[in-house]
């Protein structure tokens, strides 16, 4: 592989050199000043600015290899021939020139006429104005106004909508013909166009009709003219100029590449990529022109440059293996085009196998091209789309003069003959990303200049229209589209889409990848939609009419749906023994079939591998037939115990003969315990674990709870406890106690592992055991699990019965009223299990027998309770003698002898302790009410020495000396107390009191008040009388009159009572 590289740039008028601008990495490079270029005729033309462009040429020798993967990989295109009207317009005729507008396409052909059609290829319009072929069209942005030019020297304007058109005859050929943007809204009704007659006209309506004025002359004939915002580009033979319509001045020269074959045969193809980027395509070479305005350097001079406000700069040049018959931007691969990321970029990479023509080394497309960028900021980045042309005497590339060397012979001729066009993806980066052959009629016959490749904005009505009628995404997700123009044929080029994706991945046997995209254009709600029969394809197919008949988009047969990809990719998985994962595939396949449910599950039967589809076996929407289910469970009986488990487990009971299956297990249940019968003792094997399990869970499902219970009970199961309560099933657990509550003590194994053992010993077995479920569940159902069947299944098991008979008696001891055994019972496990609590059921039973209750303590070496059991039954003196001689705790003794309160036992007590210090102190240290302190200390044999004696003695001073000061204070406050409670008294009896006139005598029930007023006796305790009823209260002297109202207790009349008596 060899490369060369040129650049050239010019930032003045001196052409002078420059040296030493790229770095060292950069290959090897000249400079080369473009210097004041003038036109033929002496005129002089603009200095071009700031081209800065780098030129590669690549070798295509090594790509053979590349070609070879060419069939496995994914297309980034999709190609369709426009059918319709168009092979009726063409056949007769052919097409010369093509202009896509907003509404419709507009062709020309070499008849002159032209023809308006949709993407469809149905004809709107046609209508002739010239008499030989039409060489350009151009229609303005609104799809009112058509301009057409022509060989036959004619330019014509004529408005789809009104009768306003313009007819200009300017007797030469004319090669090209542009409308000013938005010509139907400006007055001017301006257009340039140009010819063989060299010269570039400026046509603009005025009062007078038309002024003319040249933009350029005399440098050969203008090809191409295009007309964006403010700026007009034109090509000639020697190259591109672009003309600034507001400043009115030429703003550079872009010269042909040197060594360029004949302008005439390889036509310049100009793109406005936007109002700042022109993409150049000419020959064999690609330059991207980017316009931006001048900035004036400090203290630069004032001359012919400063006048022009805008500078071009060449950011990129391109030099191709073929020749570009046409030339569009193509957005970068970030939303629905292939490329954005590496799987994307990959795909790019591929050809689809239905168009790619096997061609020859000779033939074979270059796949690496290089470009420079400058380090200005260009316009959004885009990637190029260019339809590229193979002449058939490849000496074209490297020799200009190579034209006049073919055979004028015809025969020769036949075989320089052109190779299919191609459609390449060029990155910015100048790597190739694709390259399509195109299968176009005729396409030997034709030359570089006979192709046109135009592009379709997804905004437009034409792209919507087209949208609306084709599979795949929605509309935010459209892109653009794209025509390629043959005499003979118009192709419809799109990019590939997801769905289009999914059709290739079913193509070559990718089943989940195409499953997984199908889905996700399903979950988006982008669903699929009947085609054309012709839009399905990937080709330009070949010539002949296409049936536009409705059909089911397929693939090999498969529907581009999620159900039938899903179906084929399961049969896919079957046949590899992956069934796994074709289980877990079968809900998305089958759905609510339930036919299709069915034959699936047949199908796993076949291959014993029924475990794999059952948890994905619908059992409701649809519910498949009995038989089906029933089939399972059999299948699973025999050959895979767990999951018929789990299946009893998940299914519904409805959905098969719950009664046979039971049935059926029993009887393989039996058989096992035949073949297998282990020891009383030992743990059940496996597989009658799991079948009992099953029992169990079919037992219970079929609403027969008490059959269940002695399954869960063997299996040991925690939900028998809910089962029981749930179910009311107590009685039928009566005969089940001691499995119940040993099955209960397994389940709190654990709980008392957990307990430091260094704990565990310091606690009774009450606190170790806890009561547990079982325990509660007997103690809580006495009635119907009675006390005595319990204590009879339990009685082997003293630790259980303990527990329970301790439960029973904490939640009601009237319980165990009349069960004196019981009692007895309890008294020999408490002191086995809960030795610090039998004292409490001593003191509180009356039920046990002494003499039994004696002897258990007795064998046990009970002191305590052995003292406390004496003095219940009366031998005091006995239980004191324990207490001192077997306890030797004086407080205890002094407890006991409070006690009982017996005289004849405190004097044992002191008796006792005349010859122990230790037992007089404690008497001295605890003296009370009951002993008289002389009484003890004149016990005390002289020479005796009794530890602390001295401190005793005070205290029982101290102590006494306190009771004398507290006996004091307590009658100094009675005294107090009496005293004024008794002036209380007085106070509130000689108080007097009011009394209404109606108050009568209790004794003759006449009224107090009389008139005249008889003497009233008030006695003490209230009471009020007349004193001539009281006995005695005749003798009772008259008030004196005087006296008394001077008191104020008569009234002003001095008769009758006031309102308070005073004596």
């Amino acid at each position: 592989m060899s490369h060369t590289a040129n650049t050239s740039a010019s930032g003045s008028s001196s052409g002078n050199d420059e040296k030493g601008l790229l770095s060292p990495t950069e290959i090897s490079s000249r400079h080369e000043g473009v210097g004041n270029s003038s036109d033929e005729d002496g005129s002089d033309e603009q200095s071009q600015d700031g081209i800065a462009e780098e030129e590669y040429s690549v070798d295509g020798a090594g790509d053979d290899e590349d070609d070879e993967d060419d069939d496995d990989e994914e297309p980034a295109l999709k190609y369709e021939r426009i059918g319709g009207s168009i092979p009726d317009l063409l056949k007769k005729d052919s097409a010369s020139a093509m202009s896509i507008a907003s509404k419709f396409m507009a062709l020309g052909t070499h008849a002159g006429v032209v023809h308006l059609v949709d993407l469809s290829g149905t004809r709107i319009k046609s209508y002739k104005r010239h008499m030989a072929s039409i060489s350009d069209i151009c229609v303005d942005e609104t799809s009112e106004f058509i301009a057409t030019s022509s060989i036959d020297g004619q330019v014509c304007i004529i408005s789809l909508s009104t009768k306003e058109h313009y007819n200009f005859d300017l007797h030469r050929p004319m090669l090209t013909v542009c409308l000013e943007p938005f010509f139907s809204k400006h007055s001017t009704r301006s257009f340039v166009c140009g010819g063989l007659a060299g010269s570039l006209l400026l046509y603009e309506k005025t009062w007078f009709g038309h002024s003319t004025s040249t933009l350029h002359l005399n440098e050969g004939p203008i090809y191409v003219t295009r007309w964006q915002g403010r700026l007009i580009a034109w090509a000639n033979d020697l190259g591109v100029k672009i003309y600034d319509t507001i400043s009115k001045s030429r703003i550079t020269f872009i010269d042909r590449p040197p060594g360029s074959p004949r302008a005439d045969l390889f036509r310049c193809t100009l793109r406005w990529q936007d109002d700042s980027t022109l993409l150049i395509a000419w020959a064999d070479h690609i330059k991207v022109a980017r316009i931006r305005e001048r900035t004036k350097a400090p203290g630069s001079v004032a001359g012919e440059e400063a006048n022009v406000p805008l500078m071009v700069e060449i950011t990129a040049v391109f030099r191709l293996d073929c020749m570009v018959s046409g030339l569009v931007p193509y957005p970068l691969p970030s939303t629905n085009v292939p490329g954005s990321n590496p799987e994307s970029r990959h795909q790019l990479q591929h050809r689809p196998a239905s168009i790619v023509s096997q061609t020859s080394s000779e033939t074979s497309t270059f796949r690496s091209i290089k470009s420079q960028h400058s380090s200005h900021t260009s316009s959004p980045l885009t990637s190029f789309l260019i339809l590229a042309y193979t002449p058939p005497d490849p000496s074209l590339f490297t020799d200009s003069t190579a034209l006049e060397t073919i055979p004028i012979d015809k025969a020769q001729q036949a075989r320089l003959q052109a190779d299919r066009p191609e459609l390449r993806i060029i990155s910015r980066k100048g790597e190739e990303l694709a390259a399509d052959a195109l299968s176009v009629t005729d396409y030997k016959r034709w030359q570089c200049n006979d192709y046109i490749l135009d592009q379709v904005n997804a905004d437009s009505e034409l792209s919507l229209a087209l949208a609306s009628d084709q599979h795949g995404l929605g509309v935010k997700e459209r892109a653009n589209s794209y025509v390629v123009l043959s005499p003979k044929d118009l192709i419809l080029v799109r990019s590939r889409d997801r769905i289009d994706h999914v059709a290739w991945l079913l193509e070559r046997g990718m089943y989940e990848e195409a499953l997984v995209d199908i889905e996700d254009i399903e979950s988006l709600g982008l669903g699929m939609k009947e085609i054309d029969e012709k839009g399905a394809s990937d080709t330009a197919v070949e010539d002949g009419k296409e049936d536009a008949t409705k059909r089911r988009v397929e693939v090999g047969g498969v529907g581009l749906n999620s159900k039938e990809i899903g179906q084929r990719y399961v049969e896919h998985l079957v046949s590899r023994d992956d069934f796994p994962k074709a289980a877990s595939l079968t809900p998305k396949v089958c759905g609510r079939d339930p036919k299709r449910w069915e034959n699936w599950i047949f199908a796993f039967a076949e291959k014993n591998q029924l475990k794999e589809i059952i948890p994905y076996v619908p059992t409701d929407k649809p519910k498949l037939d009995r038989l089906v289910y029933e089939m399972m469970v059999g299948y699973f009986l025999v050959r895979d115990r767990k999951t018929l488990l789990q299946v009893v487990r998940e299914w519904p009971k409805d959905i098969y003969d719950i009664a046979a299956v039971i049935v059926a297990i029993q009887a393989e249940l039996e058989k096992i315990d035949k073949d297998k019968n282990p020891p009383v003792g030992t743990s059940l094997s496996e597989e009658r674990g799991v079948l009992m399990e099953c029992l169990a869970e079919l037992y219970t499902s079929n609403r027969q709870p008490g059959k269940a219970l002695p399954f869960y009970l063997r299996l040991r199961r925690p939900n028998v406890f809910n089962l029981i309560r749930e179910n009311n099933l107590y009685t039928d657990v009566k005969d089940q106690v001691l499995e119940l509550v040993e099955f209960d003590m397994q389940l709190r194994e654990k709980d008392r592992s957990r307990v430091d053992d260094e704990t565990v010993g310091k606690v009774d077995a009450t606190t170790k055991e806890g009561k547990g479920e079982a325990i509660e569940l007997l103690v809580n159902n006495v009635h119907s699990i009675p006390i005595g069947r319990v204590v009879q299944q339990l009685h082997a098991k003293p630790k259980y019965l303990f527990l329970y008979l301790d439960a029973v008696m904490n939640k009601d001891p009237n319980l165990l009223v009349g069960f004196s055994d019981l009692h007895n019972l309890q008294v020999e496990l408490y002191a086995d299990y809960a030795r610090p609590r039998l004292i409490d059921f001593l003191r509180s039973s009356t039920e046990y027998n002494l003499e039994k209750a004696y002897k258990v303590c007795q064998d046990r070496d009970l002191i305590p309770e052995m003292v406390f059991l004496l003095g219940r039954a009366g031998d005091n003196k006995r239980a004191l003698t324990l207490i001192i001689e077997r306890l030797g705790d004086v407080h205890r003794a002094i407890d006991f002898a409070k006690e009982q309160a017996d005289d004849d036992l405190w004097e044992d007590l002191l008796r006792y302790s005349e010859t122990r210090p230790a037992f007089i102190r404690g008497l001295l240290e605890n003296v009370g009410p009951e002993i008289n302190p002389i009484r003890l200390i004149r016990r005390i044999k002289n020479g005796l020495e009794i530890p602390g004696l001295k401190e005793a003695l005070i205290k029982i001073l101290q102590d006494f000396h306190l009771q004398m000061s507290l006996l004091e204070g307590c009658q100094t406050i009675i005294d107090g107390d009496s005293s004024n409670l008794s002036k209380r008294l007085q106070r509130n009896q000689s108080e007097g009191f009011f009394m209404t006139a109606k108050a009568t005598c209790p004794i003759c029930t006449k009224p107090l008040q009389e008139n005249p007023q008889r003497l009233v006796v008030l006695f003490l305790c209230r009471h009020t009388a007349h004193a001539a009823c009281v006995s005695g209260g005749q003798d009772i002297p008259q008030q004196p009159d005087a006296i008394l109202r001077g008191a104020g207790m008569t009234d002003l009349s001095g008769r009758g009572l006031s309102g308070k008596i005073a004596l």
